[in-house]
């Protein structure tokens, strides 16, 4: 076993080119290693070896995510046309997700990360493997529709099981590849990875079912685990901080809690972020926007999924340049106010690419929200309960979107799809006042 240190030195394995890959789509130069040490300097994370590798690992994993959840919704919807089942998606990830959150989270506190986010790679490949499976030609040919649909919903479920474990792994492995004065910087182009392949993921998603079935889907999302798993392998296992592995494990799940509701403004920033994503929830209904009010297709159903993501990404490559150390928790409540404003026009509209730029702009503000609640919890979460605080973090805005996805299908069978997505919009303004009028702490937030 390679040996164990917390922060990489300069040269512990050797620079790779493809790391770099989605910088240089973004038309960014490669930067050197004299000026690491340079205050300000936005590329400082990037002269870390194994914060490259992270982000490929992250990179590759969301691009696959993404693609695949792009795909099991039009598949389904196209197998169903009920809007209800797109609901149904969601909450069969958001079961596991959120009651195994915080147990996981115990978990991930007392052993090695690396190897813990490894085994999830490996969970996701088994997950895309049997997606792949279920909608194959052959699946087709000898399985009732019915015994697709929640075959796939069995999956998908496996996959919120995964998720539990990968999210805390995930958050705290970052905290282990680069020092404290780097988690602002980090935090930023982690983001930005991660939005990266929300942005190409979807997108790919659309345009390789048009061109090669769900089976064409399925088999690159396979390759991108394989991908993100190897780079995974070039990051060397980590210290384990948990100095109290013996507790009972109920004592140190109260721990994690009782450290969030202490913390104000993390229980602020993610409470205000939870609800705005469970009422923001259009995504979950564009497979309906795309096929019956909008009209696009598949291939439009991709470049919709893909706006939120883009906006973000832009965002995030910007805030790297850009930091939100000052004023930071009126410029969240701002962002996500403006989040809100963003899913009422997308609901009100009626013309491609006017909802395209309404979703293009939702991502531009949650962009903001994003850096800010992340910096917030890297920043003020002690190294041995990341883990813990990672959970809560899930059940607070990992799981609302699937809870969000959830609601956004019930509200639209009840109410209609339009009406469903503008209720959601008012709804996520409605939070931001009452945000800002109740916790004054972060309306003071300063990210220093």
């Amino acid at each position: 076993m390679p040996p164990v240190q917390k922060y990489p030195a300069k040269h512990v394995f050797p620079e790779s080119r493809s790391t770099f890959f989605f910088i240089f789509a973004a038309g960014f130069k490669r930067p050197s290693l004299e000026d690491q040490t340079r205050p300000g300097d936005p590329y400082a994370s990037f002269r870390l070896p194994e914060f490259r590798h992270y982000l490929v690992t992250r990179f590759t994993i969301v691009f696959a995510l993404n693609m695949q959840s792009t795909i099991i919704g039009w598949k389904v919807f196209e197998l169903t046309k009920d809007p209800l089942s797109l609901g149904f998606i969601g909450l069969a990830e958001l079961i596991p997700a959120f009651c195994l959150a915080l147990f996981a989270g115990n978990i991930v506190d007392k052993v090695e990360k690396r190897n813990t986010l490894l085994k999830c790679v490996l969970g996701y490949l088994l997950c895309g493997t049997s997606f792949l499976v279920f909608t194959s030609h052959y699946a087709q040919g000898h399985l009732q529709i019915p015994t697709i649909v929640w075959m796939m919903y069995v999956t998908a479920f496996a996959g919120g099981i995964i998720r539990a474990f990968s999210s805390p792994s995930t958050f705290t492995l970052l905290s282990l590849v680069v020092p404290r004065d780097l988690y602002t910087n980090a935090t930023t182009w982690s983001s930005a990875s991660w939005q990266s392949g929300a942005v190409l993921g979807p997108l790919a998603g659309g345009f390789l079912y048009a061109w090669s079935g769900a089976t064409g889907v399925f088999a690159t999302v396979i390759f991108f685990h394989i991908i993100g798993g190897i780079a995974l392998l070039f990051i060397a296992p980590k210290q384990v901080f948990d100095k109290k592995k013996d507790q009972p494990a109920l004592q140190r799940l109260g721990e994690g809690v009782r450290f969030v509701f202490r913390t104000k403004e993390i229980l602020a920033a993610l409470s205000l972020d939870m609800f705005a994503v469970l009422f923001g929830g259009a995504v979950a209904l564009l497979p309906i926007f795309a096929d019956q009010i909008l009209k696009v297709g598949a291939e439009g159903l991709g470049a919709l999924r893909a706006a939120p993501a883009i906006g973000s990404c832009i965002t995030l490559f910007l805030l790297a340049y850009v930091p939100l150390e000052k004023k930071a928790g009126i410029k969240l409540l701002v962002a996500v106010f403006f989040f809100g404003l963003s899913i009422i026009v997308f609901g009100l509209s009626n013309m491609f690419w006017l909802s395209w730029i309404a979703l293009f702009l939702s991502g531009v503000f949650d962009g903001v929200s994003v850096v800010i609640r992340n910096t917030i919890l890297q920043l003020k979460t002690p190294d041995d309960m990341r883990g813990r605080v990672s959970a809560v973090h899930t059940m607070f805005v990992g799981s609302s979107n699937e809870f969000g996805s959830f609601e956004s299908g019930v509200t639209a069978k009840w109410m209609g799809t339009i009406p469903a997505v503008i209720f959601g919009g008012c709804m996520t303004l409605a939070v931001v006042i009452t945000t800002w009028i109740i916790s004054p702490r972060l309306r003071k937030l300063e990210l220093k």
